[in-house]
């Protein structure tokens, strides 16, 4: 199988060239991802638990479903992908904005959020997640404070950037 080519970005997430997925990770480079919250009907956020055959965080909590984008590929048309491909859903998304690259944690990746309300159940692509579940934001944000860790560090990001943006203060 090709090796995934990605569009290496600058700060302000503009396009400078492309390059191999296993060089922009060794080197660190701005790159691009979509993430997407899928809400059920009751207001709880599907997370999902990595695969223990990833390459990065493996076994840890995430977004309910996100993947990079291809060179040349936008936001929108990455999140459409990575749900259908990740939890076997097609659903309408609404764009939230985009988080900028912050080194580390958020894996030196500009990421696109988007969200949509389904009650489809989600059938779980084996090779990328190992489990899910739909839980109440504040249990999610519960289970942060007592082990961050337990989740990826850019979903850390993306889950607080979302309550503060979204979210009733208190929660």
């Amino acid at each position: 199988m090709a090796e995934e080519w990605f569009d290496v970005v600058d700060e302000q997430d503009q396009v400078l060239r492309q390059a191999p997925r296993s060089v922009v990770h060794a080197n660190h480079w701005l790159h691009r991802a979509a993430h997407i919250f899928v809400f059920n009907t009751r207001g709880e956020l599907l997370v999902h638990r990595r695969s223990a055959t990833k390459d990065e965080c493996p076994n840890v909590c995430t977004s309910s479903a996100s993947g990079h984008l291809a060179a040349g590929e936008d936001y929108a048309t990455a999140a459409v992908r990575e749900l259908e491909e990740e939890l076997g859903l097609i659903s309408p998304l609404e764009f939230l904005g985009i988080i900028p690259a912050d080194g580390a944690n958020t894996s030196f990746e500009f990421s696109g959020l988007f969200r949509t309300t389904t009650d489809q159940p989600p059938v779980f692509d084996p090779g990328e997640i190992a489990s899910g579940e739909f839980l109440p934001l504040a249990e999610i944000a519960s289970r942060l404070e007592h082990d961050p860790t337990d989740f990826t560090p850019c979903f850390r990001v993306l889950f607080h950037w979302y309550r503060d943006q979204f979210c009733v203060a208190g929660l």
